[in-house]
């Protein structure tokens, strides 16, 4: 599996302006009713719950909010690019870019396979910087689809 397919243009957002980690997840999940049918309430629930295990602000700027959802037909990624925020973050760092990660509740391993090839994309600090250069839909998409390879998957 490549991030391209299940990440599309119409999937990015860019210069959001939210205030907190709420917004953002609000946000998202408004996006992803838009694209999925499933419920912005049922998406948002999950995405809280899932926060409160832990956070999914993975450090270095980069958040990852991911949850597996009952009727969701294949797996889903937004992505946003945001003004800083206290997403509560492992290393105490504002977070900038969100990767949103939605997954049906029967996906096996499909889950922690997606989440992994999002995280090591974003692990690489050029990549991570060139999204942070970046405004446009189109480049953001390029960036994170011309960084992606097979073998990450």
């Amino acid at each position: 599996m490549q991030i391209c397919d299940i990440l599309s243009k119409t999937c990015i957002v860019v210069n959001n302006e939210p205030n907190n980690k709420k917004q953002v997840l609000e946000q998202l999940a408004k996006l992803a009713t838009k694209q999925t049918g499933v419920e912005t309430n049922v998406i948002l629930d999950a995405l809280i719950e899932r926060e409160r295990l832990g956070t999914t602000g993975v450090g270095r700027g980069v958040a990852l909010p991911h949850t597996r959802l009952i009727g969701l037909n294949k797996i889903f990624c937004a992505f946003m690019k945001t003004t800083a925020i206290d997403f509560e973050s492992v290393d105490g760092k504002l977070v900038d870019l969100v990767f949103l990660l939605l997954v049906p509740e029967e996906a096996g391993a499909d889950h922690l396979k997606a989440l992994g090839h999002l995280s090591r994309l974003l692990r690489d600090d050029s990549i991570a910087n060139q999204l942070r250069m970046e405004n446009t839909i189109d480049g953001l998409y390029q960036i994170i689809t011309e960084n992606d390879s097979e073998e990450d998957a």
